[in-house]
């Protein structure tokens, strides 16, 4: 077993450590204890992760004389919504959660978002813990204290920043995703790649196939992931500027998962990697770089098992004027213009606004 991984996001007041590693889960106990006031905490989590990993987090927290109780909610993206957050937020009023107490989100990024902006709203903002139990929620959305729930507007566009005050990944937990949730959140991980590491994507073409099984590996890749996260946070808390390359990839996926109704039909991660894949497209189109770069994005989902095109996405999607359309609800949108990130290669990307709406409309045409 290897030794836990600590990656500081120092922030000041608001500094916390992101912990990855094995068996993190059943050491969340002594793990949290430190953090608390008093020996309680209130655990939301959704029902599909309850049944494989609530039981063991409770006996990890009676274990270091800390008590719990927990507010199972449905699984699935339809729980960030107005109706869940209410819900979740009256239920901690319920257990008297004061300011000096902690709240765990335990599961993936729905859990962590949803909960994490309960956090922030309660009594004004308490303090909260994610324990990750996905890859896309273990390398992206727990770290960083983005929170919010998504609207009939668009995905994310109601939160708040709210820093939690410990990361516990757990890489065991990951062994009980399925196959495709697992390669969801690896779109996450090959997005650092793209946006600003050249080196850690050619690892990823390398390595990219084993990580579902090497529990060494896949500890590399979350690490390696949140350390550059924590530093372009560390850099730009509230995407002022550099933050916002954390989107590549994300204006394509967010409207395709608009226009698929946060559904089955394309989860997170791959809306994400089709994201990349376009990015390129149209980076290589606009003549930023040279057409070596979208072949390798391309090549490496394709060597994943990945979608990367819109016709790999079942059922119908709006025409291409539908798809801007839906990216016009993005939140980087700066007065009304849409706002990309665009690569110059492998590793460089940047935000640009300069992008021609008939070009965009022969990327998406070119790939249905």
């Amino acid at each position: 077993m290897t030794d836990p991984v600590t990656v500081p996001v120092p922030l000041g007041a608001r500094a916390y450590d992101v912990r990855i590693g094995q068996a993190l889960l059943g050491r969340a106990g002594a793990e949290i204890a430190p953090l608390l006031s008093r020996p309680r905490v209130a655990i939301v989590t959704d029902a599909t992760v309850a049944g494989l990993h609530l039981a063991p987090l409770q006996a990890a927290l009676r274990d270091a004389g800390i008590a719990s109780e927990a507010l199972v909610l449905p699984a699935g993206e339809g729980t960030k919504s107005w109706p869940h957050l209410t819900a979740c937020v009256d239920w901690l009023l319920d257990q008297q959660v004061e300011r000096r107490d902690v709240v765990l989100a335990l599961g993936g990024g729905v859990i962590g978002d949803l909960v994490g902006f309960a956090a922030a709203i309660l009594r004004r903002g308490v303090r909260f813990v994610q324990l990750p139990t996905t890859l896309l929620a273990q390398v992206d959305s727990s770290v960083g204290g983005k929170t919010g729930i998504n609207s009939a507007h668009g995905k994310n566009l109601v939160g708040a920043f709210h820093q939690p005050s410990l990361v516990l990944a757990d890489i065991d937990v990951l062994d009980t995703l399925r196959p495709r949730d697992f390669l969801s959140g690896y779109g996450e991980v090959a997005k650092y790649g793209l946006l600003g590491d050249a080196d850690f994507f050619a690892w990823l073409e390398e390595n990219g196939p084993d990580l579902a099984r090497n529990a060494g590996l896949r500890q590399q890749a979350v690490a390696h992931s949140v350390a550059m996260k924590a530093g372009i946070v560390t850099r730009d808390e509230t995407e002022q500027g550099e933050r916002a390359l954390l989107n590549l990839g994300h204006t394509f996926g967010h409207a395709l998962e608009a226009a698929t109704g946060y559904s089955d039909r394309l989860l997170h991660g791959e809306g994400v990697a089709i994201g990349c894949a376009l990015a390129f497209d149209l980076s290589a189109r606009m003549g930023l770089c040279s057409q070596e770069a979208p072949s390798r994005v391309l090549a490496h989902l394709r060597q994943m098992g990945m979608p990367a095109r819109l016709s790999e996405i079942p059922g119908a999607l709006p025409d291409d004027g539908g798809l801007i359309a839906l990216m016009g609800q993005d939140k980087k949108v700066v007065d009304g213009q849409l706002r990309f990130v665009l690569a110059r290669g492998i590793g460089e990307a940047f935000v640009s606004d300069a992008v021609e709406g008939n070009m965009l409309a022969r990327v998406l045409h070119d790939a249905r």
